[in-house]
This record gives structure tokens, C-alpha cells and sequence, in this order.
């Protein structure tokens, strides 16, 4: 930030007479940094406090102080902003400020950024394809740390790949494991007959029908989820996978009675659909390459796997001792990735408990599960559900 010239006042940030921001802020008496006593702060004059101290803004923050200062026809970043911007939390009003000034930042991309590592173009390349806004884009690759990695959706993955492993051993059954009678054993799948067992409404997700359900879920957690949980962080993402997993389940106890359920599609769907609405909404800012293609491709994809489950569970290709697995938890996983998914990918840096809309989202998913809970206690007694005999 260059020092503002004498006749003509630099941009000026505002102390509003509040405590320091940091104990090395604290250091110069107030009177020193506001001599006028005028409730302003230099930009010069932060600069060289912070230099001073060792404590340099990383590029990315500089570029933020540039852009805020510049949003305002006077030159002037509010308390609040700058307490943001060093905490490296970012509101709606900070990021509306930086929508609305001119943006000082260097004209040149990331992708014009030279020398960088295999790790650190791999972050570039995560930024391009989740975050629609070059500011965002900038934010995540200066402030992305490699620890701690996104070891939720690895985790869940190779947890996934080792009970698959286990089963197709066992049973000597490698695809449509569903038929072998045995397999409906598992204290993992869900099963009408055990709806009482709670569990089983979240550990199907670690069983599939096969190595071609195994796989396509696999890839697509890999693909999609581990970027997405770079960006976003373990905490939303694993909140999104596991709502999509327990919604699936739910869904089937309620629109499809008598079947079972297994797969991990639940989550799976409810990643996908959140990422793809995220790219239609800010299509414009998004830099992925080819991504029309690649929309198309992951639609056609999703749909396939979509038809073979519904041809799967009304027309079995082989004799089985009862109804297959449901579909529904996939058009469940999507509807919760289009709603409460696309709720935590539009407000990346935000805390979700300040905006309203993830209120709506969280009361009318919570209704859903109170609503579910009654219908499974007592629904299927009050309708004479047939359900097959659990195994």
C-alpha cells in the first residue's frame, strides 16, 4: 500500500475509538496513530505498523484492504471489516464491499501465477473448478493449508472399498451381491424388518450391490467430494454427505415400504447435485474448463445409475427371496444437495447461522426427520404394510 501523497488523503481506515485488533496493534498509543483525533486510520499508516511488527498481510489480504478501501467514495473500511479481514472472516457486508469497489487487484489470474509446485497447482486447480469468483479463488489459494486434509470423504471411501472387500470374499459374490441370500444378513443394510435398529439408517451407506454401484460411487466421492471438502471443510461437507445419506433412508421407509437399502448413492447424489446447481447459478464466473461437456457428461451419468437402480429393484435379472433395494434414496440425495447443499456452497467463508435462508433449510429438513420418525412408528402398523420377513 503506498503512502498517500501530502496533498491528497490516502485511503483511511476506520478505528471508530474501539480497543486494538491484536496485542501487536496495541503497541503505539491510539493518540499516535489518530494524532488529529479525527476516528481514522491512514492505510500508510496501518502498513508500516504492521510491517514494523514482522506480521505482513499475505497477498491475497493486501489485495482485500486495496479493494475495501476503494469501495467507498471516501477512502474508508469500517472497524468491522478490517476486524474480518486480519481474522480472515468474511460477512455478507464485507464481501458485498468488496463486489462493489474496483477491485485494485493485479489484472493477471491464477492461472497466470508461475513456478508454483504440483501440490500448489493442484490447489489452483481445485479453486477453478469449485469457486465461482476470482476474489474467492484468490482467497482459497493464499490462505489453503495442506493440514488438516480432506479425510472425510477418503475416510469413507476406503471404509466403503474394505466392506465391499470383506463381503464379495465372503459370499464369493463380486456384482449384484444383493441376490446372494446371505447378504441381507448384515447388521449394516437397512431393512424395513429393522427399522428399529437406528443404525442401519446411516451404515447402509457403506454397503452396495456390487463392484458397479462400488465403483461409481467411489469415483464421484473422489472426484467431487474430496475438492468440495478442501474448500469448504470437513465439518459442512461431512454435514451434507451424512444428510443426504440419512435422508435416503428415510425416504424409502416412507415411499417405498417394503424394500432394503444399501449404497452410499444418498450422499453421493447430494454432494453431486449441490456442486452441479452451484455451477448452473454462477455459471458465467466459473472457469472450469469444458464444462458444459462435463455437465452433460454428469448428468447422463447420474441418470444411468438412476435407471439401473429402478430397473433393478422392479425387474430383477435373477431370483431373489425378496424386494431389492429402493431408487429413492437417490432422488433424495439430490433434492437435499439443490436445497440444504447449495445453501453451504453459496456461502463460502460465511457462517451459515447469520443468513436466513439456512434457517428455512435446516427447519424444514428437521420437520422432515420428525415427520419420518412417526410415520415409522406407526405408519406401518396403521396401513398393514407387507413388509418381508427381516433375515
Amino acid at each position: 500500500i503506498e503512502p498517500a501523497a501530502p496533498s491528497r488523503p490516502g485511503p483511511v481506515l476506520w478505528s471508530g475509538g474501539r480497543p486494538a485488533l491484536r496485542p501487536w496493534l496495541a503497541a503505539p498509543p491510539l493518540q499516535q496513530l489518530d494524532p488529529e483525533n479525527t476516528g481514522f486510520i491512514g492505510a500508510d499508516t496501518f502498513a508500516g505498523l504492521v510491517h514494523s511488527h514482522e506480521l505482513p498481510l499475505d497477498p491475497a489480504k493486501l489485495d482485500m484492504l486495496v479493494a475495501l478501501a476503494q469501495s467507498n467514495e471516501r477512502g474508508q473500511v469500517c472497524y468491522q471489516e478490517l476486524v474480518d479481514l486480519i481474522s480472515s472472516k468474511r460477512s455478507s457486508s464485507f464481501k458485498r464491499a468488496i463486489a462493489n469497489g474496483q477491485r485494485a487487484l493485479p489484472r493477471d489470474g491464477l492461472l497466470d501465477e508461475p513456478g508454483l509446485g504440483v501440490y500448489k497447482r493442484f490447489v489452483r486447480y481445485v479453486a477453478y473448478e469449485i469457486l465461482p469468483c476470482e476474489v474467492d479463488r484468490r482467497w482459497y489459494f493464499y490462505r489453503h493449508r495442506s493440514c488438516p486434509p480432506p479425510v472425510f470423504m477418503a475416510s469413507v471411501t476406503l471404509a466403503q472399498i474394505i466392506v465391499f472387500l470383506c463381503y464379495g470374499a465372503r459370499l464369493n459374490k463380486w456384482v449384484l451381491q444383493t441376490y446372494h441370500p446371505e447378504y441381507m444378513k448384515s447388521p449394516l443394510v437397512y431393512h424395513p424388518g429393522h427399522r428399529a435398529r437406528a443404525w442401519r439408517f446411516l451404515t447402509y451407506m457403506f454397503m452396495h450391490v456390487g463392484l458397479e454401484q462400488l465403483g461409481f460411487n467411489a469415483l464421484l466421492q473422489l472426484m467431487i467430494g474430496v475438492p468440495l471438502e478442501m474448500v469448504h471443510g470437513l465439518l459442512r461437507i461431512s454435514l451434507l454427505y451424512l444428510a443426504g445419506v440419512l435422508a435416503g433412508s428415510l425416504t424409502v421407509s416412507i415411499t417405498d415400504m417394503r424394500a432394503p437399502v444399501v449404497g452410499g448413492s444418498g450422499g453421493v447424489y447430494a454432494l453431486c447435485s449441490a456442486h452441479l446447481a452451484n455451477v448452473v447459478m454462477n455459471w458465467a464466473g466459473m472457469r472450469c474448463p469444458y464444462k458444459l461437456l462435463r455437465m452433460v457428461l454428469a448428468l447422463v451419468c447420474m441418470s444411468s445409475e438412476v435407471g439401473r437402480a429402478v430397473w433393478l429393484r422392479f425387474s430383477p435379472p435373477l431370483p431373489a427371496s425378496g424386494p431389492q433395494p429402493s431408487f429413492m434414496a437417490h432422488l433424495a440425495g439430490a433434492v437435499v444437495g439443490v436445497s440444504m447443499g447449495l445453501t453451504i456452497l453459496r456461502s463460502y467463508e460465511e457462517r451459515l447461522q447469520d443468513q436466513c435462508g439456512w434457517w428455512v433449510v435446516l427447519l424444514a429438513y428437521g420437520t422432515f426427520l420428525l415427520f419420518a420418525v412417526f410415520w415409522n412408528i406407526f405408519a406401518y402398523d396403521l396401513l398393514g404394510a407387507h413388509i418381508p420377513p427381516p433375515p
